[in-house]
């Protein structure tokens, strides 16, 4: 009798509460009673969840919760009157929707619930099994019929099940969503592709100009993504590529997610910068490059795992000729005693450039090989060249600068990605300023990096008055100086003339520099090789007359500091003429130099050879 009458209160209890659907939630888990519960009828169950305690009845819970019911069921002789629930997913806040919907109040189950309802009518058994249209019948329904359709929505549950994990993979909530997010931005892509297609005059179908360049291609959910924890954003994206998502959308969204997340300096930092790398698609140019040396140097500072930062490198050596000198400059953080920039990484960075879509072979010829569709063009190398020159000449002033490393990045690129050397000069020049201490053969293996034939006007002429180069630079300076000379008073001759053939040929050797930059590195490299032998026989002769010529060098500078008389010049131009840098007559039969000089052994002559090479 006295359950009968405990039923039908509680009866009376369910109607009057039918008029407060929309009571707020409890203000605090730690109350004895919560506000919604109809305090007429005695609790007869207090369900305790992470400290805070609810005071309820035992009959609603029983007919909803399986959990609660068989905790109940098991504890029938000492009539339980208290149950803690550990480790209760959504915590005392979601517990207390679940109640509410056990003892029949209504409320709303939305986006930033659903994910919570969802895993605790997991954990208390809320099942069809127990009761019609239970809770998980309930929230399966909302999330396959509401939030799976709507892009924003799926976010926001994922966002919320972060702090749901593993139970809300398991149940396959995030599964879900995940899969809704990226099937949704395909299916909207691929719409508004379709919008983007027009008719030409001609009747052809291609892709509207105006929208194309607008940036409107149904990626507005780039910014959304950015809320969500590393984990679930990788996993979205990888959904996102499998999918077929454009390349450059998954950039963009890349982009915005560093952008976000890299600077709050949290602790994650480190796992954050090489997801995203592992993240950025196969495709070149889908980021600015300036947004992978942004990730480079996180990387160098974070330390981050090798595989990490090579990748970085490789995909900045494949677009490097889109890089500025800012980029280049990254900042050396080891030790003290080191640069102040990090040279080995951007070495690393030109030998990746360099031997795009090549092997590993060090033959001499594989320099020269363009068959490769991957291969860096001319135009590639002529603009990476001039941003080395730019960054040998910002890291030259540097003291802690060796030579070694100086070389290394100065010998990084190809013979033919430099034209003109006027750039690389400059930098050796500031090099030799900077370092003065230098012995006499380090500064001879810097002038061995410039090509003096490939000097302008003004280079030229600073090189030949430059006291820091070693003399047989200057040597080098002087006879090509000569060379560009006769080769300028030859071609005032008018085209009827015949030219010498020993006068052709110094043209031709003369030109030779600009003719190969038309030319491709592999045509190039074959009509080096012809050209080769002779100038090693000219190579051959300067160096059996340098020692002459550095004896005539030193009675020069005596004379010189005795006086600065016109007849000092005279005597300069007379000792000038007496010396012949061509090893031949000139074409206006001007008297040959002593043949004595070239009567030479032929062994020897093989020798010196030898050593040029």
């Amino acid at each position: 009798m006295e359950k009968h009458h405990h039923q039908h209160l509680l009866l009376q209890h369910h109607q009057h509460l039918h008029h407060h659907q929309k009571l707020s939630l409890a203000k605090s888990s730690r109350q004895s009673c919560s506000e919604w519960i109809f305090r007429d009828v005695p609790s007869d169950i207090t369900i305790e969840v992470n400290g805070g305690n609810f005071a309820l009845h035992k009959f609603p819970l029983v007919s909803r919760s399986g959990r609660i019911r068989r905790i109940v069921a098991e504890h029938r002789d000492s009539d339980i009157s208290k149950v803690e629930l550990l480790n209760l997913p959504g915590g005392a806040e979601t517990f207390e929707l679940a109640a509410k919907f056990c003892y029949g109040i209504n409320f709303e189950i939305t986006s930033s619930n659903v994910a919570q309802l969802f895993c605790i009518s997991d954990y208390l058994e809320m099942t069809e099994e127990y009761s019609k249209d239970n809770l998980a019948s309930r929230t399966e329904e909302y999330l396959e019929s509401i939030v799976c359709k709507n892009l924003e929505m799926c976010v926001q549950v994922l966002k919320q099940s972060e702090n749901l994990l593993p139970l809300a993979d398991e149940l396959n909530i995030i599964g879900r969503c995940i899969d809704a997010i990226a099937s949704k931005a395909c299916a909207e892509q691929i719409a508004s592709s379709f919008s983007r297609l027009e008719y030409s005059s001609s009747g052809r179908l291609h892709m509207s100009r105006q929208v194309k360049n607008s940036g409107d291609g149904g990626d507005w959910w780039i910014e959304d993504l950015s809320v969500l924890r590393i984990d679930l954003y990788q996993r979205v994206m990888n959904a996102m590529k499998c999918r077929g998502v454009r390349p450059e959308s998954i950039g963009a969204s890349l982009v915005s997610y560093a952008e976000r997340e890299l600077t709050k300096r949290s602790e994650h930092e480190q796992t954050i910068v090489e997801t995203i790398v592992t993240l950025l698609p196969v495709e070149n140019l889908v980021v600015p490059i300036s947004f992978l040396f942004g990730l480079l140097r996180r990387a160098v500072i974070l330390d981050t795992s090798v595989s990490c930062r090579l990748d970085l490198e490789r995909r900045i050596g494949s677009q490097l000729d889109m890089a500025t000198l800012d980029d280049l400059l990254i900042p050396s953080f080891r030790h003290a005693g080191d640069t102040l920039f990090d040279i080995d990484t951007v070495h690393r960075i030109l030998v990746n450039f360099s031997q795009q879509g090549g092997d590993d072979s060090e033959d001499e010829e594989s320099v020269f090989e363009c068959d490769s569709p991957h291969s860096p063009s001319q135009t590639a190398m002529f603009k990476v060249a001039k941003l080395v020159d730019s960054y040998l000449a910002e890291i030259a002033p540097d003291a802690n600068l060796d030579l070694s490393k100086f070389l290394l990045i100065a010998e990084a690129l190809p013979p033919h990605a430099r034209t003109l050397h006027d750039g690389l000069y400059r930098a050796t020049d500031l090099y030799l300023k900077a370092h003065q201490g230098l012995s006499d053969s380090d500064k001879k293996k810097l002038s061995k990096l410039i090509d003096f034939q490939k000097l302008s006007q003004e280079a030229g002429a600073h090189a030949a008055q430059n006291e820091r180069l070693p003399l047989q630079s200057i040597v080098q300076v002087l006879y090509f100086e000569q060379l560009k000379l006769r080769s300028s008073l030859c071609s005032s001759y008018s085209d009827e003339e015949p030219k010498p053939k020993q006068q052709q040929q110094q043209s031709w050797r003369i030109n030779s520099g600009a003719l190969s930059a038309a030319m491709s590195p592999k045509d190039n490299y074959a009509s080096l090789r012809r050209e080769n032998r002779e100038l090693k026989l000219e190579l051959a002769r300067l160096r059996m007359r340098l020692n002459d010529l550095e004896k005539e060098h030193i009675c020069m500078k005596r004379d010189m500091q005795r006086s600065h008389s016109r007849k000092f010049m005279s005597s300069f131009s007379k000792k000038m003429g007496k010396l012949s840098f061509f090893g031949h007559s000139s074409s206006r039969g001007s008297s040959s130099p002593s043949k004595q000089s070239f009567r030479t052994d032929s062994k020897v002559m093989e020798r010196t050879c030898a050593s040029t090479d």
